[in-house]
């Protein structure tokens, strides 16, 4: 069976935990996502960066920073903050806590950024079932331009051998999703891509490829399609509406960048929007003015929501998921967004006048999905043909407010930011 049929669908611990998060509060959430969330399709529980790190709060000085890694140069997590880590001594990595994710039914993934830690190649430590050093497989001229642990890998023998080896850890761990950062852009990292696809195969697990952080460049698709399973098409999305000077990436940018990239996505290729900043980002959000309700109006995280589902995007939350409300809760178990989401094919923008946006996309059974988006900053009103966006007239639910519409024309008022879905027969 294909790997990721549908758009993943999970929470990720950045958004509201940064470097910092620990066992406990992993635990925490799982089991509100358990709780609140699996049965409406979400699985995948992602510890991100820095469960290696035993003083994250230091980041910003990395000259302070102090890692756990086993004794071929391959981080593990600190037991401070992953007590289960430890098993009579040793350290066993994430083996336990994947295990009683499993046992839920959920998967397990872990973030990492691409390359070899630095402090491996200081120490010049061996690499797991090889003849290999970890200078042999080291690029010192190459790092990740905004992260101090971790050179690049050559592409040569020792740097794919560095790959097996991590990959081997994390099967052992039972990983089923790997975020693998700093590689689809910042730069675009082919070769590393590569290894990490090669080791995940011989790896004998299934894992998610989930590449980070983009922007991808569309001409690197053919690529990224054959090694990975999602990739990201933008820098960071946070709670903004509309994302100054690249970063972060506000709601409002993502609408050119989907539309480009809704043609490629297919069973087993997710172009990623990233991350849902919804809910309470708390206690540690990396960006922004600390701890927080998202900034995001309830009118925003619905056109979120909606334009995620239409371009088929994974959707992955980033919410403190153990202060989730009601409000946040219907907003990411919405049957039917959620439907377009996983089952919708031929997703497409059909119309993009000024601020005002329409998609469209086929569903099973001959249904029909079509979403109208007001970008402005006024109401909009809209009283127009469904035939104007390649439809015939149906009955129409809409998606959010289960209004029923008849008739050969589709009639709405569009709140600021404000968006409407109708599921079509």
């Amino acid at each position: 069976m294909l790997l990721a049929q549908g758009p993943p669908m999970g929470w990720n611990s950045w958004d509201s935990y940064g470097l910092r998060i620990n066992e406990q509060e992993f635990r925490d959430n799982v089991e509100a996502m358990a709780s609140k969330l699996k049965a409406s399709g979400y699985t995948y529980a992602v510890i991100d960066e820095g469960w290696y790190m035993q003083n994250p709060e230091d980041r910003g000085k990395p000259e302070r920073l102090r890692y756990e890694l086993d004794g071929f140069g391959r981080y593990i997590p600190v037991p401070a903050r992953f007590p289960s880590a430890l098993d009579k001594g040793a350290n066993t990595g994430f083996s336990e806590l994947s295990r009683w994710l499993h046992v839920q039914g959920l998967k397990f993934g872990i973030h990492v950024i691409r390359g070899i830690p630095r402090e491996s190649v200081a120490r010049n430590l061996p690499i797991e079932g090889t003849k290999f050093l970890a200078r042999d497989a080291a690029d010192v001229t190459d790092a990740c331009p905004w992260d101090p642990t971790s050179w690049g890998v050559k592409d040569n023998e020792a740097g794919q051998a560095w790959y097996d080896a991590l990959a081997r850890q994390y099967a052992a761990w039972g990983v089923d999703f790997l975020k693998v950062d700093c590689i689809s852009d910042h730069p675009y990292k082919a070769s590393e891509i590569r290894q990490i696809a090669t080791a995940i195969r011989r790896s004998g697990r299934e894992m998610v490829l989930s590449l980070s952080p983009g922007p991808t460049a569309l001409e690197h698709q053919p690529e990224v399609a054959t090694l990975a399973q999602m990739w990201r098409i933008s820098d960071d999305v946070w709670d903004l509406w509309e994302g100054k000077g690249g970063f972060p990436t506000g709601v409002k940018n993502q609408f050119e960048t989907a539309a480009k990239w809704a043609q490629f996505t297919r069973p087993g290729n997710w172009p990623d929007a990233d991350m849902l900043p919804v809910g309470e980002l708390r206690p540690h959000p990396d960006v922004g003015p600390g701890p927080r309700h998202t900034r995001l109006t309830e009118a925003e995280q619905r056109m979120q929501l909606s334009l995620w589902a239409m371009a088929r995007s994974p959707l992955i939350v980033g919410a403190n998921l153990t202060l989730l409300d009601e409000a946040t809760l219907r907003l990411l178990t919405n049957a039917a967004i959620l439907k377009i989401d996983q089952k919708a094919t031929a997703s497409r923008q059909v119309m993009r006048e000024g601020d005002f946006v329409a998609w469209t996309a086929d569903l099973p059974g001959g249904e029909h999905a079509l979403a109208l988006f007001n970008l402005s900053e006024s109401a909009m009103k809209v009283d127009r043909a469904w035939a104007e966006f390649g439809l015939k007239p149906g009955i129409a639910t809409e998606a959010w407010s289960g209004q029923l519409t008849k008739g050969p024309r589709v009639s709405a008022t569009l709140e600021a930011h404000g968006s409407a879905v109708w599921l079509v027969k």
